[in-house]
């Protein structure tokens, strides 16, 4: 793989820090449910097409008694687009080589009451640079407070970069996050954005800490969200929502998500790529 510049060592460098955040706010949620559930953390390599090495990753899992399942992966790749892919990729089209590093993480909850969550923020380089990511909650029995507290974060995020990245990024999420085939939305939203052009050094600077204080937000509304509502008593009715629900989740990642397709066309670890599955679902 090639050797990292410093704008990729420091993009590099805050995803593995949010992701430590990020595992041990989610660990002291399990201490306070009276779980000793903790992180298990596997690394992986990838080998790039053309047989040198083409970096890699840490998938970090987490069972527990209020996360039934959650996913938190960080990876750093690079090499060469395989074939037409590259020309789906911004900046690929004429030359296949690439860089991504980034975050991805999903959660799914024991409790229904707790919304399941994604959020994956990244930065990529073709013969352009850019940022990308975004969090999207995904309630199987949605609480008009979580959704609104999630969105008042993000939007504040925005809105201390650009006040046009707020209506931007929420109806680029709506849209994004939608199952075509079923006519509904994967959830109540949240934001979006990809292609942050940051050729330039402020373009850059700018871009990045906008793409921290997304991931900053995250990490300080989801654990309150998780904390409001995780003993909160439900039926077999609710969760059988549940599991009907996630169902719904799976077919989007399968069919549409854009990262599941990256990480498999890519060579990443199958496990990281399809973590976003939840542990148990039901179709009727």
């Amino acid at each position: 793989m090639i050797e990292l510049d410093p704008q990729q060592q420091r993009a590099r460098a805050w995803f593995e820090e949010l992701r430590d955040s990020i595992c041990a706010e989610f660990e002291a949620i399990e201490r306070e449910a009276g779980s000793d559930a903790a992180f298990e953390y596997i690394a992986w390599d990838r080998a790039d097409p053309s047989g040198e090495p083409g970096g890699g990753g840490v998938r970090g899992v987490m069972k527990g008694k209020v996360f039934e399942k959650v996913g938190v992966n960080v990876s750093t790749v690079g090499g060469t687009f395989e074939g037409d892919f590259a020309k789906s990729i911004h900046g690929a089209g004429e030359d296949p080589r690439f860089f991504a590093t980034g975050i991805s993480l999903v959660a799914h909850m024991a409790n229904p009451h707790v919304p399941a969550v994604h959020m994956n923020t990244r930065f990529l380089v073709t013969t352009k640079r850019w940022f990308g990511g975004g969090a999207d909650l995904n309630p199987p029995i949605p609480h008009d407070e979580d959704t609104v507290d999630f969105h008042a974060h993000l939007q504040a995020a925005c809105d201390a970069h650009d006040p046009a990245h707020y209506p931007r990024f929420k109806a680029w999420a709506d849209d994004y996050f939608y199952i075509p085939h079923r006519n509904v939305h994967r959830g109540v939203g949240g934001i979006f954005y990809d292609h942050l052009d940051s050729a330039d050094i402020s373009a850059w600077e700018a871009n990045f800490a906008f793409t921290q204080d997304v991931g900053r937000a995250f990490l300080e509304i989801y654990p309150k969200i998780v904390r409001r509502r995780m003993a909160t008593p439900f039926t077999e009715a609710d969760k059988a929502q549940q599991l009907e629900w996630r169902g719904r989740y799976a077919e989007f990642n399968l069919v549409y998500d854009r990262g599941t397709l990256f990480g498999l066309k890519t060579g990443g670890n199958i496990d990281a790529i399809l973590m976003s599955l939840p542990p148990l679902a039901t179709w009727s």
